[in-house]
């Protein structure tokens, strides 16, 4: 099994015949999906998304891939293939086509309305390409065809992508419920049939790897939601991911038999389910759906509302409601159905969502404690079936953190597949597919790209580590007039704390070390304003954390007199 190493040079040319697949996000991480496949000199890009800050990562809005990479070869791009709608997989688009507008974008009939919603905000028109199961469409070198998925939005799609290396399998993010809700299964025949054709590369949702056995059917979750919208004694508040088409549809189905008026809450939640129910993924029973001011006439036991923030995020609706900064008021008697999973390194914040709810009287409803989520991803028993049917001869795990992808590339080596054949790579890994053999032979960068407020890429890894600092050790200006002639304080300098513990006699043991600092810089001829700075940054910051095992960012102000 090929490792990547941290001492990976700069990728070779890609010899004529070669397959270059990068991955630029995705890989060791659950987010980011965007996978950059090179033959005869043209790039397809398949998946562009975004990952979700977290707490280390403070005022960061999303996070996109590292498109350094590709930025000078926009032009070879033939297309941008879209796997399915969410967020972690079409989220940058938005920022790629700033940098070349018509690039075509490819996608099934739901993917691409979520994206044209989205765009709409950047004021960009794509160049689309609607694409179903079953399609076959060629893009440059690349001949793609389209096999249905089933997963946790509609229309979702694998890739089989043909080129004269050989042909690869992208599964996409997929399961295989067999009952799903839409009826619209894996299509497992076709996954043979390319079997027997020969994959010579399969690229594998990697995110359920380490759970044994298979993934419940979505429908065995109709019961407990049934159950809370038929004997909850007051209203019924319903939190889920905005692109959750399947889990909304069950919660409006149970909500129509137990005679309740459905609202929907946030921006997103509203106009998503306003495209699925305009392109007849979502079915909505006549006048079930009213708007909230019509809701809060109803009693209370006929009322249900579906809302975001079912991941904690500070500014969705049920973070807000739990903080008491909503217009819906949650008391005594209400039912909130958290109806997701949890997303790794949310937990915290959900946890505190879930204990603010239930400290205003709510009943809260979660995956921990009743059967309201299953996981849109294939477990080890799904992968071992794919790898069985596929029988492929090299097998690349994407979309994980790094325990996935290596419980993934365990489950294709005891199905048969050659350990020398099965790669992990990481984000930025160059990974060439040459004579049947794919072969890790190098890196191109692929790091974290902010998105903060309206900069892209503006903020930067130093900038996050003084906002951390800012935070956790908080901040002294030290203000010091300087005699120019003599090179020692005028008047004795002048401290500005926030959210660093101080009181009148904090600083007074640092003055000395101010005085001895200057007084050494004068002797030493160090007069540019600057490098007494620095000086000084240097001697309270060390003072600092001496005296107080503190390290506060420290802006120093110099003075001439």
């Amino acid at each position: 099994m090929s490792h990547p190493h941290p001492e990976l040079k700069p990728a070779p040319p890609l010899p004529e015949g070669g397959l270059r697949i990068v991955a630029l996000g995705g890989l060791g991480e659950i987010g980011r999906n965007m996978t950059v496949f090179e033959y005869d000199g043209k790039l397809l890009v398949v998946d562009c998304g975004v990952l979700f800050p977290e707490e280390n990562q403070p005022g960061v809005d999303v996070i996109l891939p590292d498109f350094t990479s590709i930025r000078d070869r926009l032009d070879d791009i033939v297309a941008i293939v879209l796997t399915h709608g969410h967020e972690d997989h079409i989220g940058a688009v938005p920022y790629l086509l700033r940098e070349r507008r018509d690039i075509p974008v490819v996608g099934s009939k739901l993917t691409l309305a979520f994206l044209d919603a989205k765009l709409k905000e950047h004021r960009i028109r794509p160049q689309a390409v609607r694409v179903r199961e079953g399609e076959r469409r060629s893009f440059g070198p690349f001949e793609c065809e389209f096999v249905a998925v089933n997963h946790s939005i509609p229309d979702g799609l694998a890739v089989a992508i043909r080129t004269g290396a050989g042909l690869v399998l992208h599964t996409g993010d997929f399961k295989m419920d067999q009952f799903p809700l839409d009826e619209r299964i894996t299509d497992l025949r076709a996954f043979a049939r390319l079997g027997e054709e020969g994959v010579d590369l399969f690229l594998t949702d990697s995110t359920n790897a380490e759970v044994p056995g298979f993934t419940t059917s979505e429908r065995e979750l109709n019961p407990a939601i049934e159950h809370v919208l038929r004997t909850a004694p007051r209203r019924v508040i319903v939190s889920s991911f905005a692109s959750h088409i399947h889990r909304i549809q069950q919660v409006l189905d149970a909500a129509h038999e137990n005679g309740r008026k459905v609202a929907f809450v946030g921006r997103s939640m509203v106009r998503n389910m306003g495209i699925a129910r305009e392109l007849g993924y979502l079915n909505v029973p006549p006048g079930l759906v009213v708007s909230l001011q019509e809701l809060e006439k109803l009693p209370e036991d006929r009322i249900a509302l579906v809302c975001t923030g079912s991941q904690g995020e500070p500014m969705a609706a049920l973070s807000r409601m739990a903080n008491r900064d909503h217009v819906i008021r949650i008391g005594k008697g209400d039912t909130v159905l958290l109806a997701s999973s949890l997303i790794p390194g949310n937990e915290n914040a959900i946890y505190r969502v879930i204990n603010g709810l239930t400290r205003w009287g709510a009943n809260v409803v979660h995956k921990g404690n009743a059967k309201v989520h299953v996981s849109g991803h294939a477990s080890a028993g799904e992968l071992v079936y794919c790898y069985n049917i596929v029988k492929p001869r090299n097998v690349m795990p994407v979309h994980g953190e790094w325990k996935h992808m290596r419980a993934n590339a365990d489950l294709a080596i005891r199905t048969g597949v050659d350990p020398d054949n099965v790669v992990i790579a990481e984000d930025g890994v160059v990974v060439d597919l040459i004579g049947g053999r794919a072969r890790i032979t190098g890196k191109v960068p692929a790091g974290y790209v902010y998105v903060d407020g309206m900069t892209v890429g503006g903020a930067t890894e130093a900038s996050l580590k003084d906002r951390l600092t800012l935070a956790e050790e908080g901040v002294v200006t030290v203000v010091a007039i300087v005699d120019a002639n003599t090179g020692k304080l005028a008047e004795a300098p002048d401290f500005l704390a926030r959210g660093f513990v101080h009181d009148e006699t904090t600083f007074s043991s640092v003055v000395p070390v101010i005085e001895k600092t200057l007084a050494t810089a004068a002797e030493e001829g160090v007069g540019d304003a600057h490098q007494l700075e620095q000086l000084i940054v240097r001697a309270v910051g060390n003072w600092a954390f001496r005296t107080y095992r503190r390290r506060p960012l420290i802006i120093p102000v110099i003075i001439d007199a």
